[in-house]
Parts: C-alpha cells; structure tokens; sequence
C-alpha cells in the first residue's frame, strides 16, 4: 500500500521546496551580478566613465555610449508608453469581450513572443530603408518601442482590471462619467502597476542589442539629433566581446549597465512605495 503523507508534513515539504526554489533564483542573480562587478569595477574610472572611446573602445571610456543608451530608451518609452496605456485602458475599461478585442490580445502575446532579432530585422526593412531614416537614434528607439509596447500593455491591463469593481460603482453612483471615473478613480488606483510595467518595458530596450544592431548604426560619437547614428551600452558591449577589442572595458561596460539598470529599478520601487503610502494615508 501506499502510504500517505499527512497534511502538515506535505506543507513542510512543500515550504522548503518553495524557498530553495528562491534561493537557488536569488543565488544565481547574485553570482552573475557579482561576476560581472568584480570583473568590471577596477574599470572604473572617471576616465572611462566621462571619456570617448579611442581605437574603437580599446581604450578611452563609454561617455558617448550611456549618452545614447538615454536617447535611444527615451525615444522608446516616449513612443510605447502612451500608446500601451491608453490601449489598455480601452481593453480593461470600454472595449466588452468581442472577437476584436481578442484579436488585439492575440496579437500583444505574439508580439511579445517574438524573438528580438525579428524586432532588428522589421526595423531594418521598415524604418530604416523603407522610411529612409537611415541608421539613427529614431529608428532605434521606435524599435525597441515596439519591444516595449506588449508589456507595457499587458501589464497596464492587469493593473486596471485588479482595480476593484466598487471604485468604479461607487464613482458612477455619485454622478461622476465614464472618463471621470477612469481618469480620477482608477487609473491613480492602477498607477503602481502601470509605472512597473512601463520600468520593464524601459529595461528590456535598456538591454536590447540584436534589435538596435540594424537601425541605430555604431557611430562612436555623441548624437546631438534624433537622425544621428549611435551606439547603445548593450551594442558597444557585443562589439568589444565579440571582435575581442577589449575584453577589461567590456566587462566594464557591462558593469554600468547593470548598475544602471539597478538604480532605476531600484529609485523607481521607492518612488512607487512613496506614491503607495501617501493614497493610503500612512
């Protein structure tokens, strides 16, 4: 015969399996974090952090670099941003259940399914010849906005359909319209949750090289315009591994990226706990 596990002992088995699940994730965030920072911080320098890159990035610094990355994720969120929130608003808010709006789900899970390569090449074809921007910051950040705009959306409709049905209710029984209802009661109810998917989607164009590789170019130089060619953190990183210019700053380029991206994620949890505790009066 079988024998059974009583109740309390399979929840004990089941802790333990649970938090050495998320042990085992946080060690191995930790361990390619700190690989990364002890190979990449004796980099660091003013030098390097300020200065342009000389022989292709064999030496010299990565000033130009951080400066495209911010041009290039701005233009993307700029972009992705509104167009993913007020799409899900309509989805959570106006749109009912339809073969349309299904379609549109349909097509935001395929979107956000599709390898980043295809994102470059799309971009190549579409922005960079057929709309003859050429290779610049524009057709980078308008890329990597249509990386973004599925989970800023997905996201966003999730934040506004956990909004309970009783703020919507009670807004619409004192008189308040539609669009005063979504615009003063839900969405400030929804906000953490929409600026959570907005930082995901602006770290994952942050990160993104094989879709900027055909349509930002690999200019070393500082854009000043929009039509300039560039070249982001992620791209300038693959070009020192993978031609072997210089394996030190690359290391040390990837060290900035990943403390950029932690400063931002990190400032903007604190911003969004702040935004938290003052609707709820704490």
């Amino acid at each position: 015969m079988n024998r059974v596990i009583p109740p309390k002992n399979a929840q004990i088995v089941m802790n333990v399996i649970f938090w050495a699940a998320g042990i085992l994730t946080v060690l191995i965030l930790l361990v390619i974090i700190g690989y990364v920072l002890i190979n990449g911080l004796p980099v660091f320098s003013l030098e390097f952090l300020l200065g342009s890159p000389i022989d292709a990035g064999r030496e010299g610094g990565i000033f130009p670099m951080i400066v495209s990355t911010f041009y290039v994720t701005f233009i993307a969120i700029v972009v992705a941003s509104p167009i993913g929130v007020l799409s899900a608003i309509y989805l959570a808010e106006y749109s009912g259940q339809n073969r349309i709006v299904r379609a549109i789900r349909f097509g935001s899970q395929t979107l956000a399914s599709i390898p980043s390569i295809i994102f470059g090449l799309f971009g190549l074809a579409f922005f960079v010849v057929f709309l003859q921007l050429g290779f610049c910051v524009l057709s980078g950040g308008l890329t990597l906005a249509l990386m973004a705009l599925p989970t800023i959306l997905s996201t966003s409709e999730i934040s506004l359909i956990a909004v309970p049905t009783s703020y919507r209710e009670g807004s619409l029984a004192i008189g308040a319209t539609k669009w005063q209802t979504v615009y003063k009661v839900v969405l400030p109810a929804a906000l953490p949750g929409i600026i959570t998917g907005i930082i995901l989607g602006m770290a994952r164009a942050i990160e993104e090289t094989a879709a900027i590789l055909y349509t930002v170019g690999a200019a070393t130089q500082i854009p000043v315009s929009v039509f300039d060619p560039a070249r982001p953190l992620p791209l300038h990183l693959y070009y020192l591994a993978t031609e072997g210019i210089s394996l030190p700053n690359a290391y040390g380029t990837a060290a900035v990226l990943i403390i950029l991206i932690l400063i931002i994620t990190l400032s903007t949890n604190y911003l969004v706990d702040r935004y938290i505790k003052n609707m709820m009066g704490r």
